[in-house]
């Protein structure tokens, strides 16, 4: 009896132990792929921050990568506001910039020189919070979710859509969006946190007609970035969902306001009709009593 009740105990403490180790994080968040659309993560995130909500571990593809990178390496979602105007982050022109490559019909040189500007450490060890980053294979036809490595280099290769952004080469992989087959890397940090939060700024409009060739294509996209998303979606324990898709597409980014309000207005109503979202924090008791669009400058 001693031998099973000493065996019981160890197993307990061992278990005890791997529990306390894999849920060490408070809050943990999820940021879709979605170009412009990914906006809304920002004002997702102010939301949160004003009731006191400050995500520790973060996962992302494609834009959800850039603003999961910013905010992780401690950029407010009012500064991240002012780095899109000021930087003209909002102009197709300046995000698209042509290559003349066969990798590609344009490269991120503007993205590259935004992530040295804001984080030039260009390590994920330094960021404030752990950031994990989503890429797709597509020498292999495999995803995966890096949280070390160069940063800026992930980054790029997660938000490089392919067909219009070149191609990049890391370590012997050849990479493109993290999207192509994990747009929403919710299982790398699952078991890392007590709650999980997701967002998608990118879900799937349902139709009743199609009118053009075009449309049927874009559809298909969507289609199939929902199916790879939906694994994700079921490990969360709340999703907000932005429903900006149904007024503009992935390459509104002049809209960058308006998405970013879409979000906010998004986060805050469902933290108030779901309230056990605050269990884990106490709201902070000076925390804004308005949600407006930050000032932008």
């Amino acid at each position: 009896m001693r031998k099973e009740n000493s065996a019981f105990l160890l197993f307990f403490a061992v278990y005890i132990q791997k529990m306390s180790v894999e849920k060490k994080y408070n809050y943990g968040i999820c940021l879709s792929g979605g170009g412009a659309l990914g906006y809304a993560h920002v004002g997702v995130l102010q939301a949160l921050r004003e009731r006191g909500i400050e995500p520790e571990v973060v996962s992302g593809s494609s834009m959800g990568a850039i603003i999961g990178t910013l905010y992780s390496a401690g950029y407010s979602p009012a500064e991240m506001l002012e780095i899109c105007k000021s930087d003209k982050m909002y102009e197709v022109h300046r995000l698209i910039i042509p290559s003349f490559s066969r990798k590609g019909f344009a490269s991120h040189k503007t993205l590259r020189k935004l992530l040295q500007d804001t984080v030039p450490h260009n390590s994920f060890e330094k960021l404030k919070h752990k950031m994990h980053i989503c890429v797709t294979n597509i020498g292999n036809g495999t995803y995966k979710i890096v949280d070390s490595g160069n940063l800026h280099d992930y980054v790029v290769a997660s938000a490089s859509i392919p067909g219009i952004f070149e191609v990049n080469y890391i370590d012997n992989g050849i990479y493109v969006d993290g999207g192509v087959l994990n747009n929403f890397p919710a299982e790398a940090i699952r078991e890392k946190c007590r709650m999980l939060i997701g967002v998608d700024a990118a879900p799937l409009i349902k139709k009743n007609e199609i009118k053009h060739t075009t449309e049927a294509i874009i559809a298909t996209i969507h289609t199939l970035i929902h199916a790879n998303s939906v694994a994700g979606h079921k490990l969360c324990d709340h999703l907000i969902v932005s429903p900006a898709r149904e007024k503009f597409h992935e390459f509104h980014f002049d809209k960058f306001e308006t998405i970013y309000q879409i979000g906010y207005d998004t986060a805050k109503e469902y933290i108030e009709k779901n309230p056990e979202i605050l269990s884990e924090v106490e709201a902070p008791s000076n925390s804004p009593e308005g949600g407006e669009l930050a000032d932008c400058g």
